[in-house]
């Protein structure tokens, strides 16, 4: 994929595509965290990502979750959780075509997306989600590792973000979070 910076402190790369679903509904129904173990997919705790067989589950807010899985599978697996959601009020929409994904790694990711994002980045976890804006795209991003972040934005502003990511994964060396 497109590398769009490597610092000495970050890399920032355009991750191959993947497919995704937005399903929205009451989170707190036990009705839908059975329908995503039905499907292989596991609820996640409020702003963490949960892994399960059929892919990753990201906690959007308290009534979204944006499911991430293998590219082309969006469809069927909206088609499935619809299915298991039968009778409870939901949406489950395959967006896999509308959103593009990033890498942002390396010792300085912390703060190249401190220095775009409001969020304590100081503070953030592995596994972590945070729904918000870098700069003035609409984004979520949670920490997949020791200083690695992967970010979901809409594909409407791909280039734009990419090469946001890139300046700001510029001058980090020398910078601390408090």
């Amino acid at each position: 994929m497109r590398d769009f910076a490597e610092t000495s402190g970050v890399r920032v790369e355009a991750l191959p595509p993947a497919g995704m679903v937005t399903l929205r509904g009451d989170l707190s129904d036990p009705r839908l965290g059975d329908a995503l173990n039905a499907v292989g997919l596991a609820l996640p705790d409020r702003r963490r990502i949960a892994a399960g067989s059929a892919g990753s589950t990201v906690w959007m807010s308290p009534d979204e979750l944006l499911v991430v899985c293998g590219e082309g599978e969006d469809r069927g697996l909206a088609a499935r959780l619809s299915e298991a959601l039968a009778g409870v009020h939901h949406l489950a929409a395959a967006v896999g075509d509308a959103r593009v994904r990033f890498a942002i790694d390396g010792k300085g990711a912390r703060i190249a997306l401190a220095k775009i994002a409001p969020a304590d980045m100081a503070a953030f976890e592995i596994g972590e989600v945070r729904r918000t804006r870098v700069a003035q795209v609409a984004a979520a991003f949670w920490m997949t590792g020791p200083d690695a972040f992967e970010l979901v934005c809409f594909r409407s502003v791909a280039d734009y973000a990419g090469k946001l990511l890139a300046s700001a994964a510029g001058n980090v060396e020398g910078i601390a979070l408090p």
